[in-house]
C-alpha cells in the first residue's frame, strides 16, 4: 500500500466519523469559569436546575459529582448544551443584565430544613436588598435558629440562583459564603447598582 493510498483511506475514514449525539442524561452538568468563580451547573432529566455550586478545585468538583450520583442518579454526564439556558441566564445576571432567573429549579440536594429556609429566601430579601440570619429565622417561625439558618444557607445547592448572598450578620458584616467573601461582595455590589 502506498503512502497516497493510505492517506486517502485515512481521509475518507475521518470525514465519515462524527461525534456521538448523546441524549440528555439523568443528570447533565457543566463546569464554568464565571465572574464570581468556578461553578458547576447541573440539571435533572426534566430540565430543572439542581445545582449551581462553587467548585474551586477538582476535589470539590468530584465530591459534588459523587453527591449527584448518589442522591439523584448514577447517570451523570458532562453535557454543556443541556445547560445553555441556565448558562445564559447566569452570565446575564452576573453582568447586571437581569435581576432574576426563569430557569426552573429543584431542591433535590437540600435537606427538609434547607428547603424551608431556601423557600423563604427570595421573599426575605429581594434584588438589591439584604436581610439577616436572625430575620430569616424569624420569618420561618424559628426565631432562635439563626445559626441553623446560616448552616442551611452555607450548604445552598443553588448559589446565586437562590440568593443566599443577600443574608448578612445582624451587624451588617459580610460573613461566610460558599464562593468566598469576594464573590459575596461582588454580588451585593452588583445588585446595589442603580
Amino acid at each position: 500500500m502506498t503512502k497516497d493510498t493510505l492517506a486517502a483511506q485515512l481521509s475518507a475514514f475521518t470525514t465519515s466519523v462524527t461525534p456521538p449525539d448523546l441524549p440528555v442524561s439523568d443528570v447533565s452538568y457543566i463546569v464554568e469559569d464565571t465572574l464570581v468563580g468556578r461553578m458547576l451547573l447541573a440539571r435533572n432529566e426534566s430540565g430543572a436546575l439542581i445545582a449551581s455550586a462553587f467548585v474551586p478545585d477538582t476535589a470539590t468538583e468530584n465530591a459534588l459529582l459523587h453527591r449527584l450520583a448518589r442522591q439523584v442518579s448514577p447517570r451523570v454526564l458532562r453535557l454543556p448544551r443541556a445547560l445553555d439556558e441556565a448558562r445564559r441566564e447566569l452570565d446575564a445576571y452576573l453582568r447586571g443584565e437581569r435581576q432574576d432567573f426563569d430557569v426552573p429549579t429543584a431542591l433535590v440536594l437540600a435537606t427538609p430544613f434547607q428547603r424551608l429556609v431556601l423557600s423563604h429566601l427570595a421573599g426575605a430579601a429581594a434584588y438589591g436588598h439584604r436581610t439577616t440570619y436572625g430575620a430569616l429565622a424569624r420569618q420561618i417561625a424559628r426565631p432562635s435558629a439563626s445559626r441553623a439558618v446560616g448552616a442551611a444557607l452555607g450548604a445552598n445547592p443553588l448559589c446565586v440562583v437562590l440568593p443566599c448572598h443577600r443574608v448578612v450578620a445582624a451587624s451588617g458584616a459580610l460573613t461566610g459564603y460558599a464562593g468566598g467573601l469576594s464573590a459575596k461582595e461582588y454580588l451585593l455590589a452588583l445588585e446595589s447598582r442603580p
